[in-house]
C-alpha cells in the first residue's frame, strides 16, 4: 500500500450482506465559515458527535474560511492522510457569492458520487420544503477517500449525517480503497 492512501489494516471488513467496509470509520471534519470561530461551530460539533455516537473517530477538524484555495487544498492533504476515510465538510455550500465549497472540492474529485446530493435534497425537502433546491450539498472520491459538502445548519449535518453519510460511508471507504487491498 502506498502512503498516499488511507491505511486500513484492521479495520477492513465485511458487512452482513459482504460488502466491503471500513470500521471503526476514521472521519475529517473541516467547517467552511468567515463567521465561526471554534467555539461558535454547530455544524461540526454536530458532525463530531455523530460520528462518535456511531463508533467512528474524528481523527482531524479544522475551520477554514471561505476560501476557494484554502478549503480545496485543505481537503487535498487531509484526502491523502492515513488516518482519515472519510471527510465531511460543513457550510459554504449555498448561493451566495462565498459558498464556494462545491467548487472547490468538485475539482478533486476522480469520481463524483452524484446520488448523494440528489438524495440529501429530497430527504432535505420532507424537512424544509421547496428551499431545499438551494442546497449545493456535493460528494465525490479523493485519493481514496469519500468527500461529502454538508450545508452548515446544524440541522441539515445532522440530517445528512444520520440519514446518509454514516450508514453509507463505511461501505463507499472500502469501495473506494479496495484497490489498495492485496489479494491473497
Amino acid at each position: 500500500m502506498t502512503d498516499d492512501l488511507v491505511s486500513t489494516e484492521g479495520r477492513r471488513g465485511t458487512d452482513e450482506d459482504g460488502h466491503d467496509v471500513i470500521d471503526p470509520l476514521y472521519v475529517a471534519i473541516v467547517t467552511v465559515s468567515s463567521s465561526r470561530d471554534p467555539s461558535s461551530d454547530p455544524g461540526g460539533d454536530t458532525a463530531a458527535e455523530l460520528v462518535a455516537d456511531s463508533g467512528g473517530r474524528v481523527t482531524a477538524r479544522t475551520l477554514v474560511s471561505d476560501d476557494f484555495a484554502t478549503i480545496r487544498g485543505t481537503v487535498d492533504r487531509l484526502a491523502n492522510r492515513r488516518d482519515v476515510d472519510c471527510i465531511v465538510t460543513t457550510g459554504g455550500t449555498g448561493m451566495t457569492m462565498d459558498d464556494v465549497t462545491p467548487v472547490a472540492c468538485e475539482g478533486l474529485f476522480e469520481r463524483e458520487i452524484p446520488g448523494f446530493g440528489e438524495l440529501f435534497r429530497n430527504v432535505s425537502y420532507d424537512e424544509i420544503g421547496h428551499r431545499a433546491m438551494a442546497s449545493r450539498a456535493i460528494a465525490g472520491i479523493v485519493a481514496g477517500t469519500p468527500i461529502f459538502c454538508l450545508p452548515g445548519s446544524r440541522a441539515a449535518v445532522r440530517t445528512g449525517m444520520t440519514e446518509l453519510i454514516l450508514p453509507e460511508a463505511p461501505h463507499l471507504a472500502g469501495l473506494a480503497t479496495r484497490h489498495t487491498v492485496e489479494e491473497p
